[in-house]
């Protein structure tokens, strides 16, 4: 490891020049290969009885209340002369500090910091990565004042946040705690690129080897981030900062109030279909730049670190988000519209299969997010916000085209948004109808009620017929039997049984183990293969331990196409049709005269 060079603020009463932020964050790294680091929080002189100090119980971007404060030891509390001040832990990310008299108070401890995959921090020899949600406390008495945060780190690792720069390489301000808990740093050993688009500056910060390409990264992410007025007016920002994590495991992405984390596997960006699903995660981060961090729901304005904040909204936050991430990539020409369909198709198709769609709306859905575990129960009697929060956004988006002669569509609804319900403010249920009712002339009550605040099977054939289009399967599709279960790593242990599935109605639960089919032993290799010897209709007696007993039940076969469900060309679309398609995703007819993409 590299020595540590800390960074020592030294101030001076006749330096009035100087601007002096009222808290002041320390964190310098201790043994970095065990995930341990100490933090010093000063805060300025308080006349209370007590200081509450507190660590967020949630993290931005993830509707879930976790452990943070657990990975907190050694926490003590001194006053302006050094004394130790005595605490009290008052709830699980709270401590109170009792005061004699009026002072300023030093707050320290040590941190672990090995949550990479939650995006919450993470330090080891090569980098730290520090979400403050899960790194820096706070003081809700001092909330809303200036911060500084100083670094003391390794001499060859550099620094980067969406913050505004400090006075040293590694440290940075911000205006109050709400900016520090939505800009996280990464600090290490990264690979840097800076680039514009539209006139505003962009940093790509890589930490991590893998099969990327850096230089094809920034190429797309520069036509990606120029896509924005595509939906909205203007940038809630000057700089943003993509951060990637190329790691051995850990995936996902979060969006912050001027930046991303991205994480994917270390070897997930050389193969299209792989890269693909990089730059449709930077999308999905970057559109939430003004769909969630420059509005959003009342329920989540402001942030309450320290409690849930529910809305029926959020699937206009998550769902939405996911709607228009491949419209940018298409328009910007990262995406083809073969990709572009593919995924529209799969969304189709995996709808489908998820029965919770004809129990749970998304409102309801939203409503329930921060209790959402998702596996077996979920798919059978949960909404997904993301997955069909896409789909009413697709409904909805439709139905302002054909309302308006496609003058206007769901992208007017968003600009609306952005334009008058901008943070601090909130927007609720009835400010979206009133921007439905602005941007169609007509009445979305009825169309809200029967789409967000009921469980809703959506007629695709219908809805996609308006832009010349139709779902099918591809030419090769052929009839297969259908059992409806999903095995569990490798055995024959159900992980899930769809309700009302052939398997479900002859009584099979989540969690038997099936043993054989017609009295023959079935492995969990061969277990598709067993099931294509039969056709749909035929009833076959299945095998099974149900709580370490041995039953037989009888199991008649459902029917379901074989491959994946394609979306292709009516014959012979009309003008209308090709030009509803093209108010709706921005691009010129892309299919040939028979009906297939044009190759590109």
């Amino acid at each position: 490891m590299k020595p540590v060079v800390p960074l020592i603020l030294t101030f001076s009463t006749f330096m009035s020049s100087m601007v002096v932020a009222d808290v002041d964050y320390t964190i310098n790294l201790l043994n970095p290969e065990h995930h341990l680091a100490n933090v010093e929080v000063s805060f300025p002189q308080t006349k209370s009885a007590a200081l509450v100090v507190n660590l967020p119980v949630w993290r931005t971007g993830k509707y879930q209340v976790l452990p943070l404060a657990d990975s907190v030891r050694l926490f003590t509390a001194k006053d302006a002369d050094g004394r130790t001040l005595p605490w009290t832990r008052t709830a699980s990310g709270e401590w109170t500090v009792a005061l004699e008299k009026p002072t300023s108070v030093t707050v320290s401890y040590q941190l672990y910091a090995n949550k990479l995959g939650q995006r919450v921090n993470h330090i080891d020899a090569s980098h730290a990565f520090l979400d403050a949600s899960g790194t820096f406390v706070y003081s809700p008495e001092f909330k809303h004042e200036p911060i500084k945060v100083t670094l003391a780190v390794p001499s060859d690792w550099n620094s980067y946040s969406g913050m505004d720069k400090g006075e040293h390489k590694h440290s940075f301000t911000a205006s109050n705690y709400d900016i520090l808990v939505d800009s996280p740093i990464e600090t290490g050993i990264s690979q840097h690129r800076e680039f514009t688009a539209d006139d505003k500056q962009y940093e790509l910060v890589v930490w991590g080897e893998g099969n990327y390409d850096i230089d094809k990264m920034v190429e797309d992410l520069t036509k990606l981030s120029g896509q924005a007025e595509v939906i909205w007016d203007d940038y809630p920002f000057d700089r943003y900062v993509y951060m990637v994590h190329a790691t051995s495991g850990a995936r996902g992405a979060t969006e912050h109030l001027n930046s991303t984390i991205i994480q994917r596997p270390r070897f997930s960006y050389r193969d299209a279909k792989d890269y693909l699903g990089f730059i449709k995660t930077a999308s999905h981060e970057f559109i939430h730049t003004w769909n969630v961090k420059a509005y959003r729901p009342e329920g989540l304005v402001p942030y309450d670190y320290q409690h849930e904040g529910i809305t029926e909204l959020l699937w206009i936050s998550e769902g939405s988000t996911s709607y228009f991430q491949s419209q940018l990539l298409l328009r910007a020409g990262v995406m083809t519209a073969e990709e572009f369909f593919e995924d529209l198709a799969k969304r189709i198709e995996q709808s489908g299969k998820t029965p919770g769609r004809e129990i749970q709306s998304v409102a309801s859905a939203s409503a329930n997010q921060w209790v959402s575990t998702g596996g077996d129960y979920a798919a059978n009697h949960s909404t997904n916000i993301y997955s069909e929060g896409f789909l009413t956004s697709l409904a909805l988006d439709f139905s302002l085209l054909d309302e308006t002669d496609l003058a206007h569509s769901y992208r007017d609804v968003h600009r609306e948004l952005y334009k008058s319900h901008r943070i601090p403010a909130g927007f609720t249920v009835a400010d979206v109808k009133n921007i439905l009712h602005k941007v169609s002339g007509t009445s979305y009550d009825n169309w809200w009620q029967e789409h967000v605040n009921t469980p809703v099977t959506l007629d695709f054939d219908r809805l996609l017929k308006q832009a010349g289009l139709v779902v099918g399967y591809g030419d090769d599709a052929k009839s297969e039997p259908y059992v409806g279960i999903t095995l569990a790593n490798d055995s024959l242990v159900l992980s899930r049984v769809l309700r009302n599935a052939p398997a479900w109605n002859a009584g099979i639960v989540l969690g038997d183990e099936i043993v054989a089919i017609n009295g023959l032993k079935v492995t969990a290799a061969g277990f598709e293969a067993r099931i294509k010897d039969f056709k749909a209709g035929d009833t076959i007696n299945v095998t099974l331990f149900s709580n370490d007993k041995l039953k037989e039940v009888s199991l008649t076969l459902g029917e379901q196409k074989s491959g994946k469900q394609t979306i292709s060309s009516v014959e012979k679309p009309s003008r209308a049709q090709k030009a509803f398609l093209k108010a709706w995703i921005g691009i010129d007819w892309p299919f040939e005269k028979d009906g297939k993409l044009i190759a590109k």
